[in-house]
């Protein structure tokens, strides 16, 4: 058995999905560890201590681990977490020595974590395997206004020039590495996101609506984090425009309920629309109920500015929920359009407005486009996944057995702070 040493910064795998700094991103790293822990690889998740009260270390079983170290105050917004880079690699560096163990390859997801990838790597000479998951560059297009920490596009195109290996979700993502950063094609290998679909299966429209205590109305779902780049306003907009939206409801799962700036802004807007009343703001809910929420709903709506894949449309997708997205990133790719639900080319409520109504008075049309959608999930389950990234730790494998020299890289680069 092989072990490889993860690193999620700034978001902890263990952490309730839908809380801050929660998303995609972390079902990404629990699927995939558990899928390779099934093919003979022991993984441990290195990720910052974030409550003083939680376990240095929780296992996961079958040989993954979730590692908590100290970098910083537990809470501090996630653009703070840079200057504390330094103090989270020592705390990895201590952990690893006096633990006695050995990793073969090092595998970092998010900006923060290449940064780390690349230090360990140089010190470890093991090889460096980064996933990126979104990218300040692409961010920056995807809608003005977008701030992004000064040392991030900087940090990404350093790590893309030193990490070993890029995994990138899609042929988009890929093409944004190379567009805006000149990373090297022939590092990049291009693997797509994964479902449970064993979790996510389609369940009775009433019985679900009954679980989950919806009134049974034409019933449109979005989940997701709360922030102005996923383009919830434009949903409450479109959702204003229907004729008979007296007899639907917009449910929207994620984040923080208690309140929070962007929260306020969109109950405001709520209010401001005259539809208060069919929004419901339900805060974050856990992974195995997600399920009944997607098969509650009529449509799923992932209305963002930018999405690397867009995970949230495959969860509905393989509930056999029709999904009306923007045309960015993945799912320009992930959804079909006219097949599993339509996609979007302008950010604005209109045309979701019109899609909303073709998807909610047509059932004819929203059974084929939740029967697609759920067989195309079927093709992408996230043991396949686990198997592509093991094919990828191979090849660097044999290749590190061939040149044990082969993994260091100049530390004049590598300054944090």
């Amino acid at each position: 058995m092989i072990r490889v040493a993860y690193i999620s910064v700034h978001s902890c795998p263990a952490s309730e999905q839908g809380d801050t700094n929660v998303g995609g991103m972390n079902t990404y790293i629990n699927q995939v560890t558990q899928h390779l822990a099934t093919l003979g690889v022991s993984v441990d998740i290195y990720t910052r201590s974030h409550d003083s009260h939680n376990l240095q270390v929780i296992d996961r079983g079958n040989g993954v681990r979730v590692i908590h170290v100290p970098a910083g105050p537990s809470s501090i917004p996630k653009e703070s977490i840079y200057s504390y880079l330094p103090d989270f690699i020592e705390a990895v560096k201590e952990f690893k020595a006096n633990s006695d163990l050995s990793y073969r390859l090092i595998h970092s997801h998010y900006w923060l974590s290449g940064a780390v990838g690349i230090e360990l790597s140089n010190y470890w000479e093991i090889p460096h395997v980064a996933n990126f998951h979104t990218m300040a560059e692409v961010k920056k297009r995807a809608r003005v206004g977008e701030n992004e920490p000064t040392a991030r596009s900087a940090g990404e195109r350093r790590i893309m020039e030193e990490a070993h290996c890029i995994v990138a979700l899609t042929h988009h993502e890929k093409d944004a590495m190379m567009r805006y950063y000149g990373a090297s094609s022939s590092k990049i290998n291009i693997i797509s996101c994964g479902v449970d679909v064993d979790l996510f299966n389609p369940m009775d429209t009433l019985i679900s609506r009954e679980m989950v205590g919806l009134d049974n109305l034409r019933t449109i779902i979005y989940v997701g984090r709360i922030e102005p780049l996923k383009g919830i306003d434009i949903l409450l907009r479109a959702f204003s425009q229907l004729d008979d939206r007296d007899q639907a409801q917009v449910v929207v799962i994620g984040g923080d309920a208690g309140g929070d700036q962007e929260l306020d802004r969109l109950q405001s807007i709520s209010d401001s629309l005259g539809i208060s009343q069919q929004v419901f703001f339900l805060g974050s809910v856990r992974q195995n109920e997600l399920p009944a929420y997607y098969s509650a709903a009529d449509v799923c709506v992932v209305p963002s500015y930018y999405e690397s894949f867009g995970l949230v449309a495959l969860e509905a997708m393989a509930c056999g929920t029709p999904v009306i997205a923007s045309r960015v990133g993945g799912l320009a790719t992930l959804v079909k359009n006219g097949l599993t639900g339509h996609l979007i080319e302008w950010r604005c409520p209109d045309p979701f407005a019109d899609s909303l109504g073709v998807i909610l008075h047509n059932e004819s049309v929203r059974n084929a486009m939740g029967q697609a959608a759920r067989n195309l999930a079927l093709g992408m389950q996230w043991s396949a996944v686990a198997g592509q990234i093991l094919s990828i730790y191979d090849d660097m494998l044999q290749t590190s057995d061939d040149n044990s020299n082969n993994w260091t890289v100049d530390s004049a680069k590598l300054s944090i702070g």
